[in-house]
């Protein structure tokens, strides 16, 4: 099954509640994306965001500008019938972050979901190289830490921490910060992140 077919499946037979990535507040990326200090009218980008509630906070918080991207058309499909109206004013994108082709530039580019996903070199470096020419300002990346799961939903990870983080980002991207995190399932288990902020050079 390639990645699309297995997305699709995932997101057609399990509910928020059987998925371990589920968040009611996702307070971490939402701070992040706060000390940021975005205009309310500046250009966000949510990799991997699926269904995610984190599109919903940003709309309440008064974010005029914001754009899913997922794999899944499933998810997005549940996203924006869980958000109705709202929904329509939110760019949606269906697509493989490996072949994504964005045509405008983001403010702020953030990533819980997918970067930990590429495992290969190659796909490594076309997603620095994507980051790279159409991130105008900030960068914020969760993936699982040293101390964090192997697998998610079946599927082989990246582990980081914030020295291979930071190299991986460095010729583009000026490393702000990294806060360490443990996400609560909503099966009651623990999973180690690590996040990371950058700043695109100057």
């Amino acid at each position: 099954m390639d990645n699309k077919s297995h997305w699709e499946q995932v997101y057609a037979v399990k509910t928020p509640e059987e998925v371990s990535w589920t968040e009611a507040i996702p307070e971490k990326s939402l701070a992040l994306i706060a000390a940021c200090k975005l205009a309310k009218e500046a250009s966000i980008i949510d990799i991997g965001g699926g269904d995610s509630l984190l599109v919903d906070h940003l709309i309440t918080l008064g974010y005029t500008n914001i754009t899913v991207l997922d794999i899944s058309a499933n998810a997005i499909a549940r996203a924006q019938k869980r958000l109705g109206e709202k929904a329509d004013s939110i760019t949606w994108i269906v697509s493989d972050i490996n072949t994504f082709k964005p045509t405008e530039k983001y403010d702020c580019w953030h990533d819980r979901a997918a970067f930990h996903f590429l495992t290969d070199p190659t796909a490594i470096n076309h997603y620095v190289a994507l980051v790279s020419q159409y991130v105008s300002q900030y960068l914020i990346l969760g993936t699982f830490s040293k101390d964090g799961p192997k697998k998610c939903s079946g599927l082989d990870i990246q582990q980081y921490d914030e020295a291979s983080m930071t190299t991986v980002f460095e010729d583009g991207f000026n490393a702000i910060g990294f806060e360490h995190h443990i996400h609560h399932t909503p099966f009651d288990t623990t999973q180690n992140f690590i996040f990371g902020t950058f700043k695109l050079k100057s």
